[in-house]
């Protein structure tokens, strides 16, 4: 069986279960857990829900070059308090993937370890990757990794080759960004991804660091992408699978082009 036969079948399984969607939910609003950060280790800072009561989904992440965690804060904080474990790498250079993909080497370690908090809390069989710039150029090259789900590039930077990713991608670039140009370095790298399947989203008036702090306009649409394939959240699948008609993300007037390629659902 071929990698894509054996996607598509699996895509087939997925969405054969009935959506409960939720066209009021408000991924940019708080969710429901309250947020502790602390040190993984001396490379990563963790954002996660206070209270770990279950296997929580993860998400690694990759700053832009010269950044750290801190300033991207607003926008960890947000993903964790809707019940993802997120593992930031420390480091200003992610590019190479390395970096994001020791987050998850470290949070599978302490899931095995008897004493951690972390201990049999971790879902390491759902991992998305995400990052901004270079970072977002990482996501897609540690997006490559097996372990790796679903990859959510912000941005992105040159590093990293779509056609390595084994799973779907929703990849954003900003209307006024003039470093990493839309027609550029975004657009073809979604055009490219035709074996997966793949959203791509431009948010009107965005600029390079508008996805620094909060996450601006970005910050519901990850959220709510990283709930329905980590999370199997069916209160998310409207924003990107169904209808033209009804798609959310496809209707917001936030968004100055969005596209979806054959592979996302249409029924």
């Amino acid at each position: 069986m071929t990698r894509l036969t054996s996607l598509l079948l699996a895509l087939v399984t997925f969405f054969s279960v009935a959506p409960a969607a939720s066209a009021t939910t408000n991924w940019s609003a708080p969710g429901p857990h309250p947020v502790v950060v602390e040190a993984l280790d001396d490379a990563h800072t963790v954002y996660r829900p206070a209270s770990l009561d279950g296997p929580h989904p993860v998400i690694l992440w990759g700053n832009g070059t010269g950044s750290a965690p801190a300033v991207y804060d607003g926008l960890l904080r947000h993903w964790a308090s809707y019940g993802f474990i997120v593992a930031a790498a420390n480091t200003p250079n992610s590019g190479s993937g390395q970096e994001i993909l020791a987050g998850l080497d470290a949070l599978e370690a302490e899931n095995s370890q008897p004493g951690s908090v972390y201990f049999g809390k971790v879902d390491v069989g759902n991992v998305g990757t995400s990052g901004h710039s270079q970072g977002g150029g990482g996501a897609i090259t540690a997006g490559a990794d097996p372990r790796i789900d679903t990859t959510v590039p912000i941005q992105p930077g040159p590093l990293g080759d779509v056609q390595s990713l084994h799973g779907p991608m929703l990849i954003l670039a900003g209307q006024l960004d003039v470093v990493v140009l839309p027609l550029l370095l975004v657009l073809p790298r979604y055009t490219a991804a035709t074996h997966i399947p793949a959203v791509y989203g431009e948010l009107a008036g965005a600029t390079h660091t508008t996805p620094t702090g909060n996450g601006g306009g970005y910050r519901g649409v990850t959220t709510a992408w990283f709930r329905y394939w980590l999370a199997g959240d069916q209160s998310a699948r409207s924003m990107f699978l169904g209808p033209d008609a009804t798609c959310g993300l496809c209707n917001d007037p936030a968004w100055s082009d969005v596209r979806r390629n054959a592979l996302i659902p249409r029924t």
